[in-house]
């Protein structure tokens, strides 16, 4: 009860949550356009288009992220149209919360290896600034979400899972979806954790001693917010497994987030020049990215569909 109510006050100070967040971002921004001008490059590589595409594309997304980070600060961002909510908030949970759980080991894991590689001492001090903007936004921007959700949708926050549904819902149909997902993402769990503790099973053999530090948590991280991405989605669609109805929805919502938007972000990075070739076998390399692109928006759809009947249930019973 304790730890609930605190949770409940934190939401509470969304604006706070929303400046702060939009202050984070900033220096990333101010980076991101540095180097799409040209400026302060730590490596000649960066000069090349496809990396200024990249960071003109990061700059965008850097702008939505301050906007949608006022928007849940100010009562005219309660007005905005869903979809224009939902769907970058959704792509950006599932990229900030899970990265949030790493930095604390993969941001000077990439600091000590872009030294080795040979990056510009200003790198460095540039990289120390996009680890705290990804890290304050990574904290700051889910706490105003929150604090937004709960004031626009009181459904997602609603204490009891177990409400009583309208006859004419969609439960059969979700079920149904939702195993198939959480089969799906059990399936993609056990091949991610079995990777990140040393497997080569599926791995080119030619490219093991390429593994790194970065490649076996981003593994092991893929493996575990897909086994909780499974767990939320069940609990949601069948009631069981948990009283309260928001810690699974947090669990299916950031798990759903994750599973499109990593295999998204390593789509736009496989355009770069310098990119590195996957370590797997081509064919599990595009079964593993596409099964999770198919799973997140799958995991997406039931959550929708069991939001829906939630809201209609409360709206008739209020």
């Amino acid at each position: 009860m304790r730890i609930k109510n605190t949770i409940s006050q934190l939401i509470k100070k969304r604006k706070i949550w929303g400046y702060c967040a939009a202050i984070a971002i900033m220096p990333y921004l101010l980076i991101k356009i540095a180097w799409t001008f040209g400026l302060f490059m730590p490596t000649e590589q960066m000069g090349d288009t496809s990396w200024r595409t990249a960071n003109a594309i990061t700059i965008g997304l850097a702008i939505v992220g301050i906007l949608l980070a006022f928007a849940f600060s100010m009562t005219w961002g309660e007005r905005l149209p869903v979809w224009l909510v939902a769907f970058p908030v959704w792509v950006g949970t599932g990229l900030l919360i899970p990265m949030l759980l790493l930095a604390p080991i993969l941001a000077p894991a990439a600091i000590t290896r872009d030294q080795q590689v040979g990056g510009s001492d200003i790198w460095i001090y540039e990289q120390i600034f996009v680890i705290i903007s990804l890290i304050g936004a990574g904290i700051c921007l889910p706490l105003a979400l929150a604090g937004y959700a709960k004031t626009r949708w009181p459904e997602v926050f609603a204490d009891s899972l177990d409400i009583e549904l309208l006859p004419d819902n969609s439960k059969k149909l979700y079920i149904t979806l939702a195993r198939l997902v959480s089969a799906g993402c059990i399936m993609l769990g056990f091949i991610k954790v079995f990777w990140a503790v040393g497997g080569t099973i599926g791995i080119n053999p030619d490219m093991v001693d390429n593994r790194d530090l970065w490649w076996h948590l981003l593994s092991l991280s893929t493996g575990l917010w897909a086994f909780a991405g499974a767990w939320g989605v069940l609990v949601l669609t069948t009631r069981r497994g948990s009283r309260d109805f928001f810690l699974p929805m947090a669990a299916a919502w950031i798990s759903s987030g994750m599973l499109f938007s990593y295999n998204l972000f390593n789509r736009l990075s496989a355009t770069r020049p310098d990119s590195q070739p996957t370590l797997e076998y081509p064919l599990v390399h595009v079964l593993t990215t596409e099964l999770s692109s198919i799973l997140g928006v799958m995991m997406g759809i039931v959550i929708l569909m069991v939001l829906h009947d939630r809201r209609r249930a409360m709206r008739s019973a209020a």
